[in-house]
């Protein structure tokens, strides 16, 4: 004997299915892509009579335009946290950031500022509204943390477009609603070029270690950023020729960059070689064989109450250049590991340039002798 269902219409495909053991369930009858599909819609009463309404109208509507209700409600139940969509937006694009800090602050940043707030919604659910709340925490309070973290989101949102677990980027609609930032532009705090030998001497007299004071007279003569003196390796000295050729990878113009070095430099290099067991990759180690950290040079500065960060030496060579030398600018540029002109000027700078920047930094070197 055949069981019978009961099925009480209700109106845009909609039905109650009623089970002869009382049962019931909220069925939906479509046609998708000319195939006639039944669409589960939950039991009754967990599902109430208005929810069944409404998410057979939007079946309905999805359907007319040669959408698949059944293939998106598979898919929204997979849609990932915006956590864990940031997670992997970080994971895929750290290898090609500059350097492991950026990395770090990356997702630092999104952990403290972010997550908080939206982390636990599905990344499909996030709403301009979500994002404007959030950053107007921080908006004027922190202007230049809130612009990084904006993009970031924004990213994250990408990201999701592209998966097509939305098809808006909330981000884009957010700059009329934001407003402008009062902040003004801080620059990074640099001595007058006739003060840095003296920093120099009075960091010799100080108690910081041997690694973090050749490195940071290395630091001043070879005018490179921070991050490149600490991650140097001996593997990119070339002690005949007196050349450090810094990889790509580890530069902010993401192209190698090679630096004459003076006299002095190789000189600091010599006895860097004694540091530790004489075995490190690096040139100058710190404990256990690790880069120095960044905070370490700026630490030391401080404590000799010198009135400049570490990459405020690149501002006191470029003044000096300027100032007391007559070499042309796009030497002092190139020296700086900063773009010259167009791709002619860049091939003519990788040779004729490159022995040009080596009596430059000579002189700069005698400067700070002298000084």
């Amino acid at each position: 004997m055949r069981t019978l269902v009961v099925r009480r219409g209700d109106g845009n495909g909609l039905y109650l299915r009623v089970k002869p053991t009382g049962a019931r369930s909220w069925v939906q009858r479509l046609v998708i892509h000319g195939r006639r599909r039944d669409i589960g819609l939950g039991g009754f009463p967990l599902v109430s009579l208005r929810e069944a309404r409404e998410q057979a109208f939007v079946n309905r509507k999805l359907a007319r335009e040669g959408g698949d209700p059944v293939t998106e409600s598979r898919r929204s139940v997979n849609v990932p946290t915006f956590a864990e969509a940031a997670e992997r937006v970080w994971n895929d694009n750290r290898a090609g950031w500059r350097n492991e800090q950026h990395a770090q602050d990356w997702m630092s940043s999104m952990t403290r500022h972010v997550l908080p707030h939206i982390g636990g919604r599905p990344v499909s659910s996030v709403s301009s509204a979500d994002i404007l709340k959030t950053l107007r925490r921080i908006w004027h309070a922190r202007p230049s943390t809130a612009r990084r973290i904006r993009q970031r989101i924004s990213a994250v949102m990408k990201w999701a477009v592209a998966m097509e677990y939305r098809s808006d980027n909330p981000c884009d609609r957010l700059n009329p609603v934001l407003g402008p930032q009062n902040d003004t532009v801080e620059h990074m705090r640099a001595l007058p070029h006739g003060e840095v030998a003296g920093a120099i001497g009075r960091m010799w007299l100080s108690g910081a270690t041997e690694a973090v004071k050749l490195a940071f007279e290395f630091l001043v003569l070879t005018a490179a950023r921070s991050g490149e003196v600490r991650g140097a390796r001996w593997n990119e000295i070339d002690l005949p020729v007196s050349v450090w050729t810094i990889p790509a990878k580890r530069m902010k113009s993401k192209r190698e960059h090679r630096v004459p070095l003076s006299g002095r430099a190789v000189e600091v290099l010599r006895a860097a070689r004694k540091l530790g067991d004489g075995r490190s990759p690096l040139v100058f180690p710190s404990w256990g064989g690790k880069p120095i950290s960044i905070s370490r040079l700026p630490r030391m500065l401080s404590n000799l109450k010198v009135e400049a960060v570490p990459h405020g030496f690149r501002s006191s060579f470029r003044d000096w250049a300027a100032e007391e030398t007559d070499h042309p600018r796009e030497v002092v540029e190139a020296a700086l590991a900063h773009t010259v002109g167009n791709q002619t000027e860049a091939a003519y700078a990788r040779s004729d340039l490159f022995e040009r920047r080596r009596r430059l930094m000579e002189e700069w070197a005698e400067y700070l002798r002298l000084g």
